[in-house]
C-alpha cells in the first residue's frame, strides 16, 4: 500500500492525512466544489474535484470517488466516519476495483449494518441483548405484537438507522401506531429503508462503547473503553475514557465480551461496539460502528494507541501485538464543537498547552458551509483524574474563540459546569433534560 485516496472530509480527512504522513504513504484528497479551499485539501499531496456541494453528488458518489482513486493511482481508500464508511455495497466495489478498503469486509459492515440482524448475530455469540423482537419488520401490527411481548415502555428504532433517525420511545400501547408512522417514514427519507425493530426501553441506562482492533490473522484487542452518556437527542456531546462508572469485574467482562463478539464475526480493523449499562451488574449490546468513532482521540490518550494508524497497519496485512500499553494519561474527555450557522471564520483562536488536544480543519478566512454535518472541530482534555480533566476542559473551552459564525460553546460550558455532570449523576436523557431548562 502506497497511496491512500481519503474519501471524506473535515477533521477526520485531516487526521486521516497526517497518520498516512507518519507512515510514508501519499495521500489523495477529494472534495466538493463547497470544499475546494478547505484544510485537507491543501495538506494532502494531491486533490481532485468529485462533484458539487450536496453529499450525495460528492462525498456519496461512489462511481466518482472510485474513479478518482484509479485516476490518481491510489491503491486504498481510507473512508473516515460517514458518508461511505459503512456502506457495504462501496467496500465491494473498492474490491472490485482492486483497492483496498481500510475497514472489514463488505460482508461484515453488511451483518453489523442491520440493526436486527446484528441483534441476531450477537445472541448466536452469546452476547446480553437489551429484550425486542427477534426479527425487523414493516408491518406496525408486527411490531405493537412485539412491543407487547417485551412490555411497554420500548425503544421504536429503523434497522438500517443512526443518529437518532426513525427512533422514538413509545410509552403504551395506544400512541405505538401513530408513533411507529412517523419513524417509518423518518427512516425511509433517511435511509430508503422503512424497516423497523424494538427494543426494551431502559429508564436510566448509560452508554459504554468498547473500541477494539482485529487484524487478519484472528488477534482481537480490546483497546479501552469509553463512557458517551452525554447526548442531545441521541447525539453525543461530550466524551468520556475510561468509564469510571464500570466496577472492575463488569469492565474486565465488558471487554471481554467484545472481543469475543469481534471475533465471532471475524472482524478487522477498528470498530466499536456499543452497549447500554442499564445498572452496576447488567449492560446490553446495542450495536457495532464498523469503523473510526468521532471521539477516537480520547482512547488514543488513554491508551498511547493511535488508531488511525493501525488501521492502516492491518489494511497492509500487519500483524498486531499481542499487548499494546503505553498510555499517556489516566483519564481523557472530548466535547464536540458544532456550527450553528454557515459563514467566514473571521477570528479564530484555538486553545493549547498541557493536557489539551484539539483535532479540527478550521482556520482563519475558512468558509463553514452549510450543506454538511455541524460538527467543526474537537476539543480535548486529558490528565492524571477526571476532575482535572474537567477544569482543563472549561479553561479551554473558555480560551477557544470562533468567530464569524454561531457555535455550542457556551452551552458546552453550562453543561460542564453542572454538578450532576461532575459527579456523574446522569443517564442518556439528562442531557436533554438539562437543555429544555438552559
Amino acid at each position: 500500500m502506497k497511496k491512500v485516496l481519503i474519501a471524506n472530509r473535515g477533521e477526520i480527512a485531516v487526521r486521516i492525512i497526517r497518520a498516512c504522513r507518519e507512515l510514508n504513504l501519499k495521500t489523495v484528497a477529494v472534495y466538493s466544489t463547497a470544499d475546494a479551499k478547505a484544510l485537507h485539501v491543501r495538506l494532502a499531496d494531491q486533490a481532485i474535484c468529485i462533484g458539487p456541494a450536496p453529499a450525495v453528488k460528492s462525498y456519496l458518489n461512489q462511481a466518482a470517488i472510485i474513479t478518482a482513486a484509479k485516476l490518481t493511482h491510489a491503491d486504498a481508500i481510507h473512508p473516515g466516519y460517514g458518508f461511505l464508511s459503512e456502506n457495504a455495497e462501496f467496500a465491494k466495489k473498492c474490491k472490485q476495483a482492486n483497492l483496498t478498503f481500510i475497514g472489514p469486509s463488505a460482508e461484515v459492515i453488511d451483518l453489523m449494518g442491520e440493526k436486527a440482524t446484528a441483534r441476531q448475530t450477537m445472541m448466536q455469540a452469546g452476547v446480553p441483548v437489551t429484550p425486542g423482537s427477534n426479527q425487523e419488520f414493516t408491518d406496525a401490527r408486527i411490531g405493537l405484537a412485539a412491543a407487547k411481548k417485551c412490555g411497554f415502555p420500548v425503544m421504536l428504532k429503523a434497522s438500517a438507522g443512526g443518529g437518532g433517525k426513525g427512533m422514538r420511545v413509545i410509552k403504551t400501547a395506544a400512541e405505538f401506531l401513530h408513533e411507529f408512522s412517523l419513524a417509518q417514514n423518518e427512516a425511509q427519507n433517511a435511509f430508503s429503508d422503512g424497516h423497523m425493530y424494538v427494543e426494551k426501553y431502559l429508564t436510566h441506562p448509560r452508554h459504554i462503547e468498547v473500541q477494539i482492533l482485529a487484524d487478519n490473522y484472528g488477534q482481537v484487542m480490546a483497546v479501552g473503553e469509553r463512557d458517551c452518556t452525554i447526548q442531545q437527542h441521541h447525539q453525543k456531546v461530550i466524551e468520556e475514557a475510561p468509564a469510571i462508572c464500570l466496577e472492575p469485574q463488569i469492565r474486565q467482562k465488558i471487554l471481554g465480551v467484545a472481543v469475543k463478539a469481534a471475533a465471532q464475526i471475524h472482524y478487522t480493523g477498528a470498530g466499536t461496539i456499543e452497549f447500554l449499562l442499564a445498572d452496576a451488574q447488567h449492560f446490553y449490546f446495542m450495536e457495532m460502528n464498523t469503523r473510526i468513532q468521532v471521539e477516537h482521540p480520547i482512547t488514543e490518550l488513554t491508551s498511547g494507541v493511535d488508531l488511525v494508524k493501525w488501521q492502516l497497519k492491518i489494511a497492509n496485512k500487519e500483524h498486531l501485538p499481542q499487548e499494546m500499553n503505553s498510555k499517556t494519561a489516566n483519564f481523557a474527555m472530548e466535547c464536540r464543537i458544532n456550527a450553528f450557522s454557515a459563514g467566514k471564520i473571521s477570528g479564530l483562536h484555538l486553545p493549547g498547552g498541557l493536557g489539551i488536544r484539539v483535532d479540527t480543519a478550521l482556520y482563519q478566512g475558512y468558509i463553514v458551509p452549510p450543506d454538511y454535518d455541524s460538527m467543526i472541530a474537537k476539543i480535548i482534555a486529558y490528565g492524571q483524574s477526571r476532575q482535572e480533566v474537567i477544569k482543563r476542559l472549561q479553561l479551554a473551552l473558555d480560551e477557544t474563540a470562533i468567530i464569524g459564525i454561531q457555535t455550542n460553546l457556551n452551552f458546552l460550558l453550562q453543561v460542564l459546569a453542572e454538578s450532576d455532570f461532575q459527579q456523574e449523576n446522569t443517564d442518556i436523557n439528562w442531557l436533554d433534560h438539562l437543555s429544555s431548562g438552559i
